[in-house]
């Protein structure tokens, strides 16, 4: 016997939707389940290999203040998935929060943010970029009030940052890690 979902009830429908399912297992119980539904999203780590320096943002994301108290969080640019492909998305995102106009995207992979929650499935990339790129100023689109500060940073200290257990946001520790492995040589002070 497989899994099936028997019933889902929405108790919110807004820029996410929130629902309990009713879900018999494979060993034939009944269970509820919660479920958050937003779409899927995109996640970007840009990286000058030239200068090893990483541009990432700062913004207020309230549950980590709910939960921590924690006011922002150094991040990979990231945003859902309108109209088009993930690539798209990901060009888009890094223009509005960061002014960088990326070419070449390395795919990392596709992955649920948190499969025991949310149908979110980001898809990562790593994005070379030169000086020439940076073409604005970044900050995040203005009608949605992200309220943006773009950190350039660089790449040996990002790592350390990895190492010390400082970056909270899974994405972007997930993104440091796959640059460091894919490219090792540009960590090196």
């Amino acid at each position: 016997m497989k899994a099936e979902i028997l019933t889902i009830r929405f108790v919110h429908e807004g820029w996410s939707r929130f629902g309990i399912a009713r879900v018999r297992l494979a060993d034939g119980a009944v269970v509820e389940r919660e479920i958050e539904d937003h779409g899927n999203s995109v996640g970007i780590l840009p990286y000058d290999p030239e200068r090893r320096v990483a541009t990432l943002v700062r913004e207020l994301r309230v549950p980590p203040l709910f939960a921590a108290g924690e006011q922002v969080q150094l991040e990979a640019p990231a945003g859902m998935i309108d109209a088009g492909s993930p690539e798209e998305n990901a060009r888009r995102e890094a223009m509005e929060e960061v002014g960088l106009r990326l070419g070449a995207l390395e795919f990392v992979g596709a992955t649920y943010s948190c499969a025991s929650l949310t149908t979110e499935k980001i898809h990562l990339y790593l994005a070379p970029y030169g000086r020439a790129d940076r073409v604005e100023a970044g900050g995040g689109a203005e009608d949605e009030h992200e309220n943006i500060r773009v950190i350039e940073m660089p790449l040996a200290e990002l790592a350390a940052r990895a190492d010390r257990a400082e970056i909270t946001d899974l994405k972007t520790l997930t993104l440091i890690l796959a640059l460091r492995a894919r490219h090792p040589e540009l960590f090196v002070p």
